[in-house]
C-alpha cells in the first residue's frame, strides 16, 4: 500500500512490483573479464546492478585491460535484502574484487559510479598500490537539503522506502536496479559519506573525476570536496554538460569513455617509469 507523506510517495510493502528491478532483462551480475596485465574494478551505484557499469566495462577490456565487476550485498534481489545491508558488507565484497583482481594483474585501476565511487576511494585508503582512480558522480555529498537529511533518518525506521523518480524522457543506455530508495539504506550511506570524508587524507592515487552538470541526486561540489581533502598530485574534473546522474549511461557514454581512456593511458606511464 502506497502513501503520501511530506511530498513523498512512499511503500509500506516490498512485495509491490514497483519494488523490484527496472530493466530485468539486463545482465546484472557479477563478471571477471580476463585481459592484459592492467586491471580495471568498476564499482556500480547504491541499488543499481552491474548492468550501469557493464557498458564502460566492455569498452575497457575491447582496449585490452582485465575487467571485473561485483554485485554488491543486498542488490540485483529485493529492496527488502538491500534493506539489512550493512555497508561493512559492501566494503567487504569490494575489497575481496579488488583483492582477485590483484592476484590477476600486475596493476590495478579502481573506478566507480556514485556510491561505488565511495567504495572506490576506500580501498584507495587502505591500498596506496592501487594506481588510479576513476571516480563518477561520487557521492560524496547529496543534493537534498540538510532537513531531508535529517527527516530521513528521522523516519526510517517506520517507512520503509521512498519512490524513486524516472524520467520518461531520458537519453542514453539503460540502467538497472531498484524503483526505490530503502530509507535505512539511506542512513547507511549518510554514515559513509561521513567516514569516507575522514579518510581522503589517506588517499594519494591519481584520480579522475566526472561529474554531470544535470545530476539532482548528488551536489554538485563531490568533486571539489574530494580533490581538497586528498593528498594527490593528479586531480582532473570533468563536466559533461548534457548528463544526469549516471553519467557513465548518459547521451555523453563516449566523451565519458574516452575520457578514461586518455587517463588510464596516462597514469600507465607514469607508473610504467
Amino acid at each position: 500500500m502506497n502513501k503520501k507523506n511530506k511530498g513523498f510517495e512512499i511503500s509500506e510493502s516490498t512485495n509491490e512490483e514497483e519494488n523490484f528491478l527496472l530493466n530485468p532483462e539486463l545482465e546484472g551480475g557479477s563478471f571477471f573479464w580476463k585481459g592484459g596485465e592492467t586491471g580495471v574494478l568498476l564499482l556500480h551505484g547504491l541499488t543499481a546492478t552491474t548492468a550501469e557499469v557493464r557498458p564502460l566495462a566492455k569498452r575497457l577490456f575491447n582496449e585490452g585491460y582485465t575487467v571485473s565487476g561485483i554485485l554488491l550485498p543486498g542488490h540485483g534481489t529485493t529492496p527488502e535484502n538491500l534493506s539489512q545491508t550493512h555497508r561493512r558488507d559492501w566494503i567487504q565484497a569490494s575489497e575481496e574484487a579488488y583483492n582477485k583482481l590483484k592476484g590477476e594483474c600486475s596493476s590495478v585501476i579502481v573506478g566507480g559510479e556514485s556510491v561505488g565511487a565511495l567504495l572506490a576511494l576506500r580501498l584507495a585508503s587502505d591500498h596506496p598500490e592501487i594506481k588510479g582512480l576513476l571516480l563518477y558522480a561520487p557521492a560524496m555529498r547529496l543534493a537534498a537539503s540538510f532537513l531531508k537529511k535529517v527527516l530521513l533518518v528521522l523516519v526510517s525506521p517506520f517507512v520503509f522506502s521512498v519512490k524513486k523518480k524516472f524520467s520518461k524522457d531520458r537519453e542514453g543506455l539503460p540502467w538497472q536496479g531498484y524503483k526505490v530508495n530503502p530509507l535505512r539504506t539511506g542512513v547507511q550511506l549518510l554514515k559513509f559519506q561521513w567516514e569516507i570524508k575522514q579518510r581522503l587524507c589517506r588517499i594519494y592515487q591519481p584520480i579522475l573525476i566526472i561529474q554531470a552538470n544535470l545530476d539532482e541526486t548528488v551536489d554538485l561540489n563531490s568533486g571539489n570536496i574530494i580533490a581538497r581533502g586528498v593528498q594527490s598530485a593528479v586531480k582532473k574534473i570533468f563536466w559533461m554538460e548534457k548528463s544526469g546522474h549516471v553519467v557513465i549511461l548518459e547521451k555523453q557514454f563516449e566523451e565519458v569513455l574516452q575520457t578514461t581512456i586518455a587517463f588510464i593511458k596516462k597514469i600507465k606511464n607514469r607508473f610504467k617509469n
